[in-house]
This record gives structure tokens, sequence and C-alpha cells, in this order.
């Protein structure tokens, strides 16, 4: 009686499980970093509703090139959506159902439904018409969801596992913590400077011809540098990127004699400014985006993406900045590394 208990228990548990009612904390998201699951019938999926999806939830996080979008979308139908595919990372449901009976379809918002930090968004309406009308007038609101949840993700996985070393020279120098990957490494440590190199990663590159893939390795990292704040005028973009350019050709040297990373300045990758916070909103800063180069040479080495975020301590009254970067080839996808630099930077709190 007792056995035939038991089981029955675990039966419940299991059908909960796929209803989305009830999972262990210990289930996690599937898919990759930068995927929108979209859930809809193939009638709405195929028609011209599609154009809007994409310009609002792809959006290109300027100025990379190669280009990295937010978010790409795929597709499945309600008879599809099921097993391991239900946990995945970010869910949109279109539902047209001819019961609701608002004079405007709803928005709703929900996390960890089938999976832990999952996040998912439906869009409820009673007709095709007011489905579309509902999606347009809550797309930057949907995009910013999903946004949040992409690096905030990574933010709390780094957060599990604490480097001490590295905790404690970045407090002892700095006076702040940043939320990093396991297995990070301090590679460069001077006065007003560090460089941190993060465990290199490989992504698939698709060779053009051939079948078989390969691995893209992934080399990226994060700088820490700090200089006096005496006013708000170095906060301004120009002010910033000479500072930048100085600390790196002083810091930063290529393997190569002669060579240091500089910052390109060519006018369709010219680096992006903006007003911008840390997780919790505690720190007002800046953060710039931009492509890096070696420089030195009449002719200049290769480089890759940066995205830095500005802002002063008040305790040490210090400009501070961090910095990541990322070297890779431009036949693999940049979007979880990219993504992984903007959650420690987004990390950051002052000690």
């Amino acid at each position: 009686m007792r056995i035939l208990k038991i089981f029955s228990i675990l039966i419940l548990a299991v059908n909960l499980n796929g209803c989305g009612e009830y999972f262990s904390s210990e289930v996690y998201v599937t898919g990759k970093v930068g995927e929108i699951l979209v859930v809809c019938d193939d009638a709405v999926w195929n028609s011209t509703f599609r154009s809007d999806l994409d310009s609002n939830l792809t959006r290109f996080i300027m100025p990379y090139f190669p280009d990295v979008a937010t978010f790409e979308l795929i597709h499945y139908n309600e008879k599809n959506f099921v097993g391991a595919v239900k946990r995945h990372r970010n869910v949109l449901f279109l539902t047209i159902n001819q019961n609701h009976k608002g004079s405007k379809g709803i928005l709703q918002y929900r996390d960890d439904v089938w999976a832990n930090n999952q996040l998912v968004v439906e869009v409820i309406s009673k007709d095709y018409k007011q489905l579309v009308g509902t999606f347009k007038e809550g797309a930057s609101h949907i995009h910013d969801k999903f946004d949040y949840a992409s690096w905030n993700r990574i933010r709390l996985r780094f957060a599990e596992k604490k480097n001490q070393r590295i905790d404690n020279e970045l407090k002892q120098k700095f006076g702040i913590h940043v939320d990093l990957p396991n297995a990070s490494k301090m590679v460069s440590l001077k006065k007003n400077f560090c460089r941190i190199e993060l465990p290199v990663a490989s992504r698939p590159i698709e060779f053009v011809g051939e079948s078989k893939q390969d691995l893209g390795t992934i080399f990226s990292g994060v700088m820490v540098y700090q200089y006096p704040y005496k006013d708000s005028s170095q906060f301004g973009i120009d002010a910033l990127l000479q500072a930048r350019d100085t600390m790196l050709k002083y810091n930063v040297p290529h393997e190569t004699p002669g060579l240091y990373m500089g910052t390109q300045y060519n006018e369709f990758v010219y680096p992006n400014y903006s007003n911008s916070t840390n997780f919790s909103g505690s720190i007002q800063g800046v953060e710039v985006r931009g492509m890096f180069e070696f420089k030195g040479r009449f002719q200049h080495s290769t480089g890759g993406a940066f995205w830095s975020f500005h802002f002063t301590n008040p305790k040490s009254n210090q400009l501070i900045c961090i910095s990541g970067y990322i070297d890779a080839p431009s036949s693999t996808s940049w979007t979880h590394a990219i993504r992984e630099i903007q959650a420690i930077w987004k990390s950051v709190t002052v000690l």
C-alpha cells in the first residue's frame, strides 16, 4: 500500500511538471542565449504580422560589425510545443481566444513557468486584428522584459560562485565587486588598472561550401581602470574615449611589439554612448559600445568589440570604467559573449 501511495505521488508530480504547475528548482532553461521561442498558429506566423515581430524584437546592438541582434525568433505551433521545448528561456505566446471579451487585448508576464529563470510572455486577443494591435502597443515593453532577462540570467549564474582572489583585488584597488564566470584569471594588475581574462569559449563556425563545422574560439576579458574625478565634463563621450585610449596604450600591448589596443573611429562603427545603471539601479553611469583594433603601425591589426560602463565611486572620488572586450571570428555568433560582458558590468556594486 505504501509503495502504491509513493508511486501515485510520483505520477502526480510528473503530470504537474508537464502542465507547468510544478518543477524542481534544479530544472534549468533550454535554448540559446538570444533566442525567443514564438508559439502561435502557423497562419499567424506566416502572415504579414511576422514583419512586425522581426522589426520590434530583433533589434541590433549598435554599432557592432558584424551585426549583433538582441534576439532571433524561432517558431513552434501549440502542437509541437511539448517536452523539453517548454523549458526554453524566452517564450512568447500569441494567442487568439474567441472567448476573450475585452475591447483590448492583454499582455501577461510569468516567471519560472516550466524552468528556473524562464520568462513567458503571452499576448491574448479575441481576433487577429486585435492581436496585431496589442502586440504593437506593447512591443517595446515586451522586448525590454526579454532583454533584461537575458543578461540577468547570466549575472545570477556568475554570482553563484565567487573568485576570492579577484574579489579581494577589486575591493582593495577599486572598492567594487563584480560577478565573473568561474575560472576567470587576473592577468594584469597595476595601481589603477587591471585586466581579467574570461574562460575561453567555443562556438560553431559554418564554413561556406562545406557541410562540416569547426569550433570558433572566442577570447574575451574585462578591464577595470580608474582616474580622479573632477567634474561632470569627464563623462562626455570625447573625454571618456580619450581617457580610454590613453589607458589602453600603456596597459594593453599586443603580443606583436609596437602594437597596442585602441578604439576604432570609423563612421560605421563609431562608439555609441548612453546613460545607464547597474542591475539594481544604485549606480548611475554611462555605457559605451564600440569596436577596438590594435594600433601602433601604419597597417592596423584586427580587433573586436567592447562594451564599457563608466561611473563615479563616491567613496574614493574616482571615475571607474569596467570595459569588457571580445575577440572572435566574424563567422561565429557574438551574441552569447556580448551578453556575458553586459552581465558583468551590470553586476557592479560599490563596497
